[in-house]
């Protein structure tokens, strides 16, 4: 029996990922929850076999959660859950100990498979993950190189929750000026928008 824990804050993938698994005879769903200290419990009660991992989750997230259920109970397998398949987030979950990697918009039917091969002692990631990221030898990229002087202050600043008029009066630059700087650093740092662009600022929290 492959036993399973779910953390994810979305109730409705939740249900349908539970529709999909009651049926299967193999795997039981031991627990659910919907932030990281609340999934902490469950693992540390339930001890299930595989946990399909939330990654952003209140309260503790799910590279966090990760790394302290490899630390204390280290035959927990970790299926990373994601709506973003970006190489900061794959890789520290990796290291943290994951053994697979799913974006939500996957078919419900592929995490009944990741979690039939992770349970196996085997891994899964999603046919989107880069395969480069997936070797523990590869050395993450220096972001910080890719920028220029001006495109590295004003993420600084993006990262500090400054809109772009605000930015252009802090470098007395013109608003279509950052713009076009926002725009530089969304290309070249492989983005999706100026929401991921805010998100990945405010994670790295560069320090220049």
């Amino acid at each position: 029996m492959i036993t399973v824990a779910i953390a994810e804050d979305h109730q409705s993938l939740v249900d349908g990922i539970d529709l999909l698994l009651k049926y299967e005879e193999e795997i039981s769903i031991v627990g659910m929850a919907n932030d990281g200290e609340k999934l902490l419990k469950v693992v540390r009660l339930k001890q299930p076999k595989v946990v399909l991992m939330d990654i952003r989750m209140p309260k503790i997230d799910g590279i966090v959660a990760t790394k302290i259920i490899k630390k204390e109970l280290p035959h927990v397998k970790i299926i990373a859950f994601s709506m973003f398949d970006q190489e900061d987030a794959v890789r520290q979950m990796i290291e943290a100990g994951a053994s697979g990697y799913l974006l939500k918009n996957s078919p419900l039917e592929e995490v009944l498979t990741a979690i039939q091969q992770v349970a196996q002692g085997g891994t899964y990631f999603d046919a989107a993950i880069d395969p480069l990221l997936l070797s523990k030898d590869s050395k993450p990229q220096e972001k910080k190189l890719v920028l220029s002087k001006s495109e590295r202050e004003v993420l600084k600043l993006i990262g500090q929750g400054k809109t772009s008029s605000e930015i252009a009066a802090i470098r007395f630059n013109s608003v279509s000026t950052i713009e076009t700087h926002r725009k530089n650093i969304i290309r070249k740092l492989g983005l999706k928008g100026k929401g991921e662009l805010l998100r990945y600022a405010i994670e790295k929290k560069y320090d220049f």
